[in-house]
């Protein structure tokens, strides 16, 4: 049976045993469509019922297998899948046939809207290739984004760029014609010095009128209302380094930070909990959602790294959504596949009851609809 937009959201509360007369926090888009509407204020409704939890490129390929269908590490670990889909824009900007990872365009498409299908929510980095010289998002050999606003050097090119994103994302449509919402996240890790966008290769002015501009026009100008935009940072170690680059709240959503284990468990967890201590404060003052767009431990060496030392970090704090990396090769992964040393303790992360994966999320509809 179809159920509008308003019962849905009703019955999805119901099941929570939530509040339905809380006050929500609106998109920072006030021309959001109604599925972008439905889904941020359901993702706020979830806060607290279980962290969401995503996976890069979880369908399109895993350890020892590529483009099969219907799979995902995940899902052959623990039964069910992620309710966050992590992708990449990067080479739509070259008319590429194929995305940074090796992706088909067309199949990375489809792939989006098996995930909104299924009940599951997109989101998109983008490491864009520098438009002032073609060369990779880590090419940080000069001043960059001085020279892609209005008056630049490069600013037709940026431009022209951009144009092309928006042409792929408005192909990103559901069964009934509308767009799918999807998680928007531009120069992600900025305030880090290993892309074009970092943090030694611009100042914080310059950063904030690229970001202003970016998504004036693929809100104004392309239409694109059905983004909801993530700010995600790298290193910081205050609110103000935090919101040193922060572009107003007109231009935000979700913030959040990218944050690996990568100087041993202790360092991480400390770390990773004191960012989120910072970032809960920050999203309650703005009326944001907090996230952690990007975590993880390669290869996951230690047994029960996801019930000792993630969750419980992640069970202090008030984060909307987390996202694993991707899991590209048998050296290079961050979920495990089956048998794989931390996939026991995985099952018990998923099982726990605070987190929240696609079998949960499909049957609460946070689009408006309980089921698709």
């Amino acid at each position: 049976m179809m159920i509008t937009l308003k019962y849905g959201a009703i019955f999805m509360l119901a099941l929570l045993g939530l509040n339905a007369k809380a006050q929500l926090y609106a998109p920072a888009d006030k021309m959001a469509t109604a599925g972008a509407r439905a889904l941020f204020y359901s993702m706020q409704r979830l806060v607290g019922a279980g962290v969401l939890f995503g996976h890069h490129d979880d369908t399109a390929y895993g350890v020892g297998w590529r483009f099969d269908a219907n799979r995902s590490d995940v899902k052959s670990v623990t039964g069910s899948y992620p309710a966050i889909y992590g992708w990449d824009l990067a080479k739509i900007e070259h008319d590429s046939i194929r995305d940074i990872n090796g992706i088909p365009f067309e199949l990375q498409k489809q792939l989006v809207k098996d995930a909104y299908k299924r009940g599951g929510i997109n989101t998109f980095c983008w490491h864009m290739d520098n438009p002032t010289n073609g060369k990779t998002a880590w090419d940080t050999t000069k001043n960059t984004l001085k020279d892609l606003t209005a008056d630049g050097a490069y600013h037709n090119a940026y431009v022209a760029y951009l144009d092309k994103a928006a042409a792929y994302l408005k192909e990103l449509k559901g069964p009934d014609g509308e767009a799918i919402p999807i998680l928007f996240r531009p120069f992600h890790e900025l305030t880090g010095s290993w892309f074009w966008w970092g943090k030694k290769q611009n100042t914080p002015d310059e950063l904030i009128a690229l970001w202003r501009f970016t998504i004036d026009y693929l809100r104004n100008t392309k239409k694109l209302h059905n983004l909801l935009v993530v700010y995600s940072a790298a290193d910081f170690d205050s609110e103000a380094e935090f919101m040193d680059r922060y572009p107003g709240d007109d231009y935000v959503d979700f913030i959040g930070f990218d944050n690996y284990c990568t100087q041993g468990v202790t360092a991480y967890q400390t770390k990773l909990d004191k960012r989120l201590s910072i970032i809960d404060v920050i999203a309650a003052n703005h009326r944001k959602l907090a996230c952690l767009p990007e975590t993880g431990y390669v290869q996951i060496p230690q047994a029960d790294w996801w019930t000792s030392i993630l969750l419980p970090t992640l069970a202090r704090h008030k984060t909307s959504y987390v996202m694993a990396w991707r899991n590209g090769n048998d050296h290079h992964y961050y979920v495990p596949y089956p048998g794989q040393a931390s996939a026991d303790d995985f099952v018990k992360f998923f099982n726990s009851g605070q987190t929240m994966f696609g079998n949960r999320l499909e049957k609460l509809g946070v689009y408006g609809k309980p089921n698709r």
